[in-house]
């Protein structure tokens, strides 16, 4: 009898070695499976493109059963816009979302030319279209795949006095990105175009680095910058789309039917995020009204139309017309 029981105690301890080799081994297998992708973006956790990315990460998660992963690293924790986009180029990063591929191939910016779209329905058509397409696609020889383009929306500008024309921009030392289209169209203005991160423009306006800046509502607002920001002018100047970008090297090496998850999530994530932004445009300029910001609603678009004229032809010498020809055609 002790030897049946023996063998029975060693059948015993045999079993559960198994059982726990076995979970163990399927632990294993199914965490070497999983997809991690790394998605970057610059925004504050409390800017809707944060909310946005969160949205996308839901749904490839829910859509891959748990197969891929996605981590979001907001608020410029894997460096400055143009750091990330680098980062993906290089395949140190699988996603980001950002602006900054003009560093890469200058055709893009054609997107961001002043008043080009006059509604964010053209841009949307523009953007879904042929001419989003036409406008990303030299970026897969940097390794760069655009898959969607969220919404930065229009862009206008915040100073510590009075914008009413482009006269008004003279002497003032205004934040752009450190973009060609950019830097050419405040210049245009008249104003004197200051390059700079914008982690750093609620230092630099606050200690007078720089006068003014230029952003779509959402960032303004998210980033409190009317509290060193007396005026905010609603120009319009221009509209700026939020390109996501995937490494196509990464994208090559996932199977069609992960590709096909990631690219539905995005389109529909970029919907979601206009659709969000609309919602909460208005509710943000009231807001910033009600904190003692003086908002200009009716600055003489005219003329910054008509000022803004001769970027059009820069961009034309330095890239030819055929696309930006595309684009005005299907906005008539």
């Amino acid at each position: 009898m002790k030897i049946v029981r023996n063998i029975t105690v060693f059948a015993i301890a045999a079993l559960a070695v198994g059982i726990v080799v076995s979970f163990f081994t399927t632990s294993n297998a199914l965490t070497d499976d999983t997809i991690t992708i790394r998605f970057g973006h610059d925004a504050a956790e409390t800017n809707e493109r944060h909310t946005a990315v969160m949205h996308f990460k839901e749904l490839v998660e829910e859509r891959s059963g748990g197969h891929m992963e996605v981590l979001v690293y907001p608020n410029n924790q894997l460096g400055s816009e143009s750091e990330m986009v680098e980062s993906v180029s290089l395949n140190d990063l699988q996603m980001v979302a950002a602006s900054a591929y003009s560093q890469y191939n200058p055709q893009i910016s054609v997107l961001e030319l002043p008043y080009l779209f006059e509604t964010h329905q053209q841009a949307w058509d523009a953007m879904d279209g042929e001419v989003g397409r036409l406008a990303a696609e030299p970026l897969l020889e940097d390794n760069l795949r655009i898959i969607a383009y969220f919404e930065n929306g229009f862009r206008h500008i915040t100073a510590k006095k009075p914008i009413e024309e482009p006269a008004d921009l003279r002497g003032v030392k205004i934040r752009t990105p450190e973009f060609p289209i950019s830097l050419r169209t405040f210049t245009a203005f008249g104003g004197n175009p200051t390059p700079m991160s914008f982690g750093e423009v609620y230092m630099g306006l606050q200690q007078g680095t720089i006068d003014a800046q230029e952003n779509p509502i959402a960032n303004t607002y998210a980033n409190k910058l009317n509290e060193v920001q007396d005026y905010l002018i609603l120009t319009g100047h221009q509209y700026s789309p939020l390109p996501v970008a995937i490494g196509e090297e990464f994208w090559q090496s996932l199977t069609p039917e992960e590709q096909q998850i990631i690219e539905e999530s995005a389109s529909e994530t970029a919907q979601f995020h206009r659709d969000l932004l609309q919602e909460n445009e208005a509710k943000m300029i009231e807001d910033l009204k009600e904190q003692g910001m003086t908002v200009i609603e009716d600055p003489d678009i005219e003329a910054f139309k008509e000022a803004g004229e001769p970027v059009y032809e820069q961009f034309r010498n330095s890239y030819g017309s055929e696309l930006l020809d595309q684009i005005l055609e299907a906005t008539e």
